[in-house]
């Protein structure tokens, strides 16, 4: 049996499994936690990574690997290649005017916007790198002129692995660089004047490899992976199909698809990312996305589970409570100073109950509109995977159909991004224009009547939500 392992450095922990390169049985796996916060010192991701590797029995035997990681993050590295400052990671907002200048810069408002989705296929945002460049170049200069190169957190991590040998070794993929702002997937080619407008001179940057190229070698000589972001991964590792649709519902809330032409919304809602197969990845995110869940429990004082049986134990509106889910602020809509609200609280209302529906609706309502955005530039929706750890609760498996207004798959439990690193490690070993065929197990369908009436005061609770700077 050959073996290949997968990893997931993402924002909460690092997951490594290992797996048979020809059928993806799981073989063995192993986890670590991450720190919280949205800046994070690399290093730390490496001891998780050593961790997890070490909880599943190493490497020894393993053939290949690759690393999907958190999108977005700021990794900038000196001539050494030391880590001038810890990582900004893509939940930090504090680059919000950034995004907004870069914007005005080429045009403002919907010409800059169509500027910036010409160029890179998306609008920049607080989440992207290519604003947080801004931002250290704005607020810590003296971090700033120590910076020779920047990187992504999967591109640190396979540069780790195969020896860190010079800044010319950085190596990253399609998926991932489409999320900079500084790379565009319609041309395959940086948009090195971007970069520089925001950070002020030009930086080293990785070389971005095709699919299955080798991105180094491990000291045993084991190939490594281009690897790829973690939406990307994710898509590999379920199998998604052109015509499929994606719903993820992680730290974030995703919303994705895969398609054979690139994306450009000039409103940034859609944001026009690569996939990992040389096709295309157009996605919407939301910043609050399960953490939702954990809040609503926390506030109740009860379980995951307890939580969704009382949200199952309320009738499909709540009774006109809402919560509109902003709870670090949002990135679709772009509000990232917005706080979340709950409207409609009433004595009929003012149960644990409806304050558990109103919060399983809030983050689905949130992922429906990133749907209805994704349909209105051209997605298809063939069919709506569901996947993430907020997917494992019965109560979103069972409103999500009468929130999207139809039926919604659900895969076997699974570490979807480390598996889909897995699958590219194989598809690295066995060459070839496609990745190897593997089984994802039986998906459970979960069907039932949409429920308008959700989505409509949702939308009119959602309109009164203000930004704190526009309150100001």
């Amino acid at each position: 049996m050959t073996l290949v392992a997968g990893v997931d450095s993402s924002t909460q922990s690092c997951k490594v499994v290992i797996r048979d390169a020809e059928t993806g049985t799981l073989v063995r796996a192993g986890r670590a936690a991450h720190p919280d916060g949205t800046e994070v010192d690399p290093a730390a991701w490496w001891r998780a990574l050593q961790e997890a590797i070490a909880e599943a029995g190493g490497l020894d035997d393993v053939a290949a690997l690759a690393v999907g990681g958190q999108q977005h993050g700021m990794v900038c590295l000196d001539e050494a290649g030391a880590v001038v400052r810890p990582a900004l990671l893509w939940n930090d907002t504090r680059s919000a005017g950034a995004a907004a200048e870069l914007v005005d810069e080429l045009g403002g408002g919907e010409s800059g916007g169509r500027a910036w989705a010409d160029a890179v296929g998306s609008v920049p945002v607080a989440s992207f790198t290519i604003t947080k460049l801004r931002w250290l170049a704005r607020h810590e200069p003296e971090n700033a002129a120590r910076v020779v190169a920047v990187c992504l957190p999967h591109d640190w991590l396979t540069w780790r692995l195969g020896g860190a040998s010079g800044l010319d070794a950085l190596r990253t993929d399609r998926g991932d660089a489409s999320g900079t702002g500084y790379w565009s997937p319609a041309t395959g080619e940086y948009r090195l004047d971007l970069l520089e407008r925001a950070f002020g001179r030009t930086l080293a940057v990785p070389t971005v490899l095709g699919p299955a190229e080798v991105a180094g070698r491990r000291p045993n000589g084991a190939p490594l992976g281009p690897g790829t972001g973690d939406n990307a991964a994710a898509a590999l590792g379920v199998g998604a199909l052109p015509g499929d649709v994606v719903v993820s519902i992680g730290t974030s809330g995703t919303v994705f698809s895969v398609a054979d032409s690139p994306a450009a919304d000039p409103s940034g809602t859609v944001a026009g990312f690569a996939d990992a197969t040389g096709r295309f990845l157009p996605l919407v995110c939301t910043l609050n996305a399960a953490r939702v869940l954990d809040a609503a429990a926390a506030m109740l004082g009860v379980s995951l589970d307890e939580l969704a049986k009382l949200a199952l134990s309320a009738p499909a509106g709540a009774d006109g409570l809402v919560m509109v889910p902003y709870l670090e602020g949002e990135r679709t809509p772009n509000r990232p100073l917005a706080t979340g609200a709950v409207h409609g609280l009433t004595l009929r209302t003012s149960t644990p109950a409806h304050l558990a529906r109103a919060a399983v609706e809030g983050m689905l309502c949130a992922l429906a509109d990133g749907l209805d955005a994704m349909l209105a530039h051209g997605a298809t929706a063939n069919r709506i995977i569901l996947v993430g750890g907020g997917a494992r609760s019965e109560a979103v498996r069972r409103i999500a159909p009468e929130v999207f207004g139809c039926p919604v798959l659900v895969p076997e439990p699974g570490e979807y991004v480390a598996d889909g690193a897995a699958r590219q490690a194989a598809w690295v070993l066995a060459g070839g224009e496609q990745p190897p065929t593997w089984s994802t197990g039986r998906a459970q369908e979960y069907a039932g009547d949409g429920v308008p009436r959700i989505r409509e005061q949702y939308a009119a609770a959602r309109g009164l939500v203000l930004d704190r700077t526009a309150a100001a």
